[in-house]
């Protein structure tokens, strides 16, 4: 496990990129965020700056659904009226909603698949570290490795809970930790320019049509 005294300061320099429209209805609207960008503002000086003020700036009615971390990319839906914010928070909740997210690890994993059940929870001399904690919150973790090649995997990882940092954790005690990795895997971030994570796909019911919808973002890398 990398020493947590490596963390760096947290330096946000958000991409300027404009919005990127997967999907845009009545009741929800559909994202691909970039990496580097909040998911909403941070509480410090200088932190305003996120995908939902600039989407608020476009679409004055977005609603906070659910959150990528901000060095995450990939698919992020928001909702248009405060009847279908309730109902997208319920499909999360009750886990209804089905996420994908790819990933390039450290290390040729030597299975094919297998699932991560280990509990997490804050490390609070560390924060915002996360770690495997007996006494911590339940966490499971499907992952399929997609290809191998020149020291390091890329794995398709499907989370079965919703905890912070949850997948850039189990990867590391698996032992193939993230790529790009700020906070998991420092040693990493030199040579690759980002978190080699991507939120792929998003599926869950319609808030108005009740129909069972699926939103995907292309793999950046």
């Amino acid at each position: 496990m990398s020493d947590p005294s490596l963390i760096p300061d947290f330096d946000y320099d958000p991409p300027d990129t404009p919005l990127r429209f997967l999907h845009e209805d009545a009741a929800l609207l559909v994202m691909d965020k970039p990496a580097g960008l909040l998911s909403v503002p941070g509480k410090l000086e200088g932190r305003q700056d996120s995908l939902l003020t600039r989407l608020q700036a476009a679409r004055w009615d977005a609603l906070l659904v659910h959150r990528l971390d901000c060095d995450t990319s990939g698919v992020i839906l928001f909702a248009r009226t405060k009847t279908a914010q309730g109902f997208l928070g319920q499909e999360f909740e009750h886990r209804r909603a089905q996420k994908t997210y790819v990933a390039r690890v450290r290390g040729e994993v030597a299975t094919d698949s297998g699932t991560i059940e280990l509990p997490l929870g804050s490390d609070w001399e560390y924060r915002p570290r996360q770690k495997v904690d007996p006494n911590g919150r339940a966490a499971r973790t499907d992952w399929q490795v997609l290809s191998r090649g020149e020291g390091e995997s890329r794995v398709l990882l499907t989370p079965l809970t919703g905890r912070s940092h949850q997948l850039r954790v189990h990867m590391l005690a698996l032992g193939h930790p993230i790529l790009g990795d700020q906070i998991y895997a420092p040693e990493t971030s030199r040579q690759y320019p980002r978190l080699m994570l991507h939120a792929a796909t998003l599926s869950l019911h319609h808030p108005a049509t009740k129909a069972r919808v699926s939103f995907t973002a292309p793999d950046p890398f």
